[in-house]
């Protein structure tokens, strides 16, 4: 099997860009613009913003970010996997580092906004105890999403 390293990477990066469009592509594949929560690669960099991403030994093949709103809360923003790499945990291991990342600045909850079309995702953040809510923040109640949390404390 092959081996993956999870690791902050700046998400402006050639090959990290690479992915996020392919993230990109997707979703505008699945929802209608008003329903795609797209957070830009600018925001990305931002100081409150944590970015990992999944290598294998010779390219970027996951991401994923955790927004730190003022200490309130974490949000996941920008969770992907490549396609081709589905099926060897990937996704769940960022997750758990972003979660162990969130934990160590003591956020008390990670919400998140998903799309009720990604199903598997919605199987990941299930299995990893993150149930249903109704929006926040800015969010709106939108057929197309689904939203979560998970309570860290």
């Amino acid at each position: 099997m092959e081996e993956f390293t999870i690791r902050a990477e700046d998400p402006a990066s050639p090959d990290v860009r690479t992915l996020i469009e392919a993230l990109d592509a997707f979703l505008v594949s699945l929802y209608p613009p008003e329903s795609n929560h797209l957070l830009p690669i600018d925001a990305l960099r931002q100081p409150n913003v944590t970015f990992l991403t999944a290598r294998s030994t010779d390219r970027v093949v996951g991401c994923g970010a955790l927004v730190n709103h003022d200490g309130e809360y974490g949000e996941l923003k920008r969770m992907f996997v490549l396609p081709e790499f589905r099926g060897f945990k990937i996704g769940r291991r960022i997750l758990e580092e972003l979660e162990v990342r969130a934990r160590s600045i003591k956020l008390p909850v990670i919400r998140l906004e998903t799309g009720v079309s990604q199903h598997n995702a919605l199987a990941l953040y299930e299995r990893a105890g993150y149930q249903r809510i109704g929006p926040f923040g800015d969010f709106y109640d939108d057929p197309l999403c689904v939203y979560m949390e998970k309570r860290l404390q």
